[in-house]
């Protein structure tokens, strides 16, 4: 009996893993972003920052959900503290287009417009 050549295998793609203190659901979206493209060091700093963000956002609706959009002040009522912290975090969640991703074609989205490009020639 000949024993068969080896195969070499594939290396499956190795993805920056998503930093331990995200939350569930920024952790799902990093998985995402690292999948689907290609990042330099300082895109993963910004994509972790990006993501900091979204756990605050979800953290800010969540207080706010349990005491309301006002709290009582000095004066009378006055918006919830973890208003401001939701805008702001939605900022800069938002920011999150510095990495350029709208300018860059995955795979999927590069077929996609290669078909509507096809269709109209």
């Amino acid at each position: 009996m000949t024993a068969e050549p080896a195969r070499i295998m594939p290396r499956a793609p190795r993805y920056p893993p998503a930093p331990a203190h995200l939350g569930s659901e920024s952790r799902h979206f990093w998985r995402q972003i690292v999948r689907a493209y290609e990042l330099e060091v300082h895109h993963v700093a910004l994509l972790e920052r990006a993501c900091e963000a979204l756990d605050r956002l979800a953290e800010a609706r969540r207080a706010i959900a349990a005491d309301g959009i006002t709290v009582a002040g000095r004066s009378g009522p006055r918006a919830h503290p973890a208003v401001a912290i939701e805008r702001d975090s939605r900022l800069a969640f938002a920011r999150l287009r510095e990495l350029g991703l709208d300018r860059t074609e995955t795979p999927a989205t590069a077929r996609t417009a290669a078909a509507r490009r096809a269709r109209w020639r």
